[in-house]
């Protein structure tokens, strides 16, 4: 390394301060920011422990593969391309300066220390790529400074009613980052100079003698490139230490939890945790209380996700919600909760009690139920920071306090009742099925009359006239390509997908237990459905069942073994774009399978909202929940998307979710937009371009 080269200067721990040897200086500065970094780290580390359990130690090798791809790898921050890019280069200049620093420290009190692996050829190639990053981190932190200060980005901005604004401590930490740059930097070229001058090899740094050395030291006397490499060593210590120690302190833990925070992220989407881990569901009734109403109630990995935010503001810009100004702000909601834990837990005194309840205090009722539970947030969140989970055991506080909005009561009732949000007759669930009478009859399953496919028809394809024609439309569709199916009937229960995530985890049980029984004695060995909502139900949050497929995968399948086969309908030469449903695609990565189907269809041009397709899509406004619960807002999350879709110049909206389809519906009419697109549901497109359907259609 460097110090190495030059006897010229005296090294720090050589040097003296009223009558004290250096090393013992630096020996106390290092020994002092530690103990205090030690302390606050043992602070802010006891809420954790005192927190809910959460068993995140499974599947190790892909958690470090989530790690190398999401943290080290820094997979998500191009999604927002130019910030995305500047933290690149001061994440990967911090990696690569922070083994300089350390080096560092130990030359403060142990002359000529160097770390292992890093002398000989590779200390100089190190050298030589440190040098580049100090340069690239410099310049990248005075662009961010800049952006950040300046030009002042939307989502960085904070309404006087959510919250303080952070930009003074983000300016604050890109200064004290330039000035670990500047003194290395300075403390680096004093040595190379002193060296060239007394003739000694120096090792090659262009930019630290470009730089720091003939820009500003190159005339300079022995004495004072002394000073100054006494002086920017100095600063480099006692900056260093005072960050270490700052860094708890605020938003930019997350420099020492995000690697912690992506190892132990959520690995499976589409699923809630249960009311409290380790707890069987039998034994639910024996809790004091369901659900997250203190702050312990929330999980260490929660508390994490707190400390982890980055306030980068990402998961609001991406929030449909937040989007149309309901009273909802993901990222606030990670704010709020780590200022409360840091308020109830302070650095110095005692612990203090909470002076404001979580819910009506720190949150209100409606910023919960504002929610779509889309998964967008967690989806551009570069930390893997969890969202859903912790609304949803909000929810579950609520409900278990009797507050649930007086639009949700009726349904969530009629539910229980009746198995249906409607509180209709369980006998007339099949009553789709009439209107095929004349075709084929639909076989109803059981024991008597087991079936191969059983065809999950959920609540709103059986009871919405509009949505009915979905299910018969799948029907059709199935028969076509040789399923043998069959259905419940009046045993089928809503599936209680919005159930669970509205928070009533007991209605939801009762249901997925009538539901199991009863798919069990159908003898079915798989099942297929047209709705979203009720596969992923069925595939993440029921238990012992046979395995589910969406309609868009037995059809891609179909298509590629030859055993459906389209032609040319009334949708040719239209331009169609497909809307990605949220608990279709972000949830359970399926986008290729719907859009194969469609492109299938001879004629039918098909274009995409670009930006707001696949895992960016934007949600059609809140499935299940937008049927009964309307929060403030001031424009329908709908409006929005269907403003989306005529932007990329469709002529017909093509969804894969009967929820989507009847809010797009609505949205289409509110934004008189209804005689200019169509929306359709993938089934009745594909209905309308079987072969024998044209046949028919024809009269043959």
């Amino acid at each position: 390394m460097l110090n190495k080269i030059d006897n010229a200067l005296v090294p720090p721990a050589g040097t003296a301060i009223l009558g004290m040897p250096m090393a013992y200086v630096y020996l106390l500065i290092t020994c002092a920011g530690i103990c205090l970094f030690a302390y606050i780290l043992h602070k802010r580390l006891r809420p954790l422990l005192l927190a809910a359990p959460d068993p995140r130690l499974d599947r190790i090798g892909e958690r470090i593969g989530k790690v190398a791809r999401i943290w080290l790898g820094q997979w998500r921050q191009p999604r927002y391309l130019l910030a995305g890019i500047i933290h690149i280069f001061i994440f990967a200049g911090f990696i690569i300066l922070g083994l300089r620093s350390l080096q560092l420290i130990l030359m403060g009190f142990w002359q000529g220390a160097s770390l292992p692996g890093l002398d000989g050829s590779t200390g100089a190639a190190y050298n030589l790529v440190k040098d580049y990053a100090a340069t690239w981190v410099f310049v990248a932190c005075i662009i961010a400074a800049v952006r950040r200060g300046v030009f002042r980005p939307a989502r960085y901005q904070v309404p006087p009613s959510l919250g303080k604004d952070h930009l003074g401590e983000a300016l604050l930490v890109l200064g004290l980052i330039c000035a670990l740059v500047v003194s290395e930097s300075l403390f680096e070229a004093s040595l190379q100079n002193a060296a060239a001058r007394s003739g000694a090899a120096v090792s090659a740094s262009p930019l630290t003698l470009l730089w720091a050395g003939r820009l500003i030291l190159g005339g300079l006397g022995m004495p004072t490139l002394q000073a100054v490499n006494s002086l920017s060593y100095f600063s480099h210590e006692v900056v260093f230490f005072f960050f270490l120690c700052f860094l708890p302190l605020g938003k930019h833990f997350h420099v020492l939890t995000s690697l912690f925070n992506v190892f132990f992220m959520r690995l499976d989407r589409g699923k809630v945790k249960p009311v409290r881990n380790g707890v069987a569901e039998d034994q639910l009734d024996d809790l004091p209380e369901f659900g997250v109403s203190k702050l312990e109630d929330f999980t260490w990995k929660h508390i994490l996700d707190f400390y982890t935010c980055a306030d980068c503001g990402r998961c609001s810009d991406r929030c449909p919600a937040n989007r149309v100004n309901r009273p909802l702000s993901p990222r606030f909601l990670t704010i709020k909760a780590r200022d409360h834990v840091c308020a109830q837990y302070p650095l110095w005194g005692k612990t203090a009690g909470a002076e404001q309840e979580l819910v009506g205090g720190i949150y209100s009722d409606d910023e919960l139920w504002s929610c779509t539970t889309c998964g967008a947030c967690e989806q551009e969140c570069p930390l893997g920071i969890e969202y859903i989970d912790k609304i949803v055991d909000l929810r579950r506080g609520l409900v278990d306090l009797g507050r649930v909005p007086q639009s949700l009561q009726k349904p969530l009732g009629a539910l229980e009742k009746r198995g249906n949000p409607w509180g209709k007759s369980q006998r007339n669930r099949a009553d789709w099925a009439k209107a095929l009478a004349e075709e084929f009859a639909v076989t109803i399953a059981g024991p008597k009359q087991p079936v191969e496919t059983l065809y999950f028809v959920g609540s709103v394809s059986s009871y919405d006239e509009r949505m009915q024609r979905i299910a018969q439309a799948t029907a059709r569709v199935l028969r076509h390509v040789g399923v043998k199916f069959g259905v419940l009937g009046k045993a089928e229960n809503d599936g209680g997908h919005e159930v669970r995530r509205f928070g009533e985890e007991s209605l939801f049980l009762a249901l997925r237990d009538a539901n199991t029984e009863a798919i069990l004695n159908s003898g079915a060995s798989r099942i297929v459905t047209a709705d979203p909502h009720d596969y992923n139900a069925l595939k993440n949050d029921y238990r012992g069942i046979p395995p589910v497929m969406h309609l868009s995968q037995l059809l891609s399948q179909e298509l590629e073994r030859g055993g459906l086969a389209l032609e040319q309908g009334p949708y040719a030469d239209k331009t169609v774009v497909y809307h990605d449903p949220c608990y279709l695609g972000r949830h359970n990565g399926l986008y290729d399978e719907p859009r194969r189907v469609i492109d299938a269809i001879p004629g039918i041009r098909r274009v995409e909202m670009e930006g707001n397709c696949r895992d960016r899509s934007f949600c059609c406004g809140g499935g299940g929940l937008a049927l009964f619960y309307e929060p403030e807002e001031e424009q329908r999350i709908g409006v929005v998307r269907v403003s989306m879709a005529k932007q990329s110049g469709a002529q017909v909206i093509v969804t894969a979710c009967p929820f989507c389809l009847a809010n797009i519906e609505d949205a289409l009419k509110i934004a008189g937009l209804d005689q200019k697109i169509e929306v359709i549901d993938l089934m009745e497109l594909v209905e309308q371009h079987l072969p024998v359907a044209r046949r028919a259609a024809a009269g043959g």
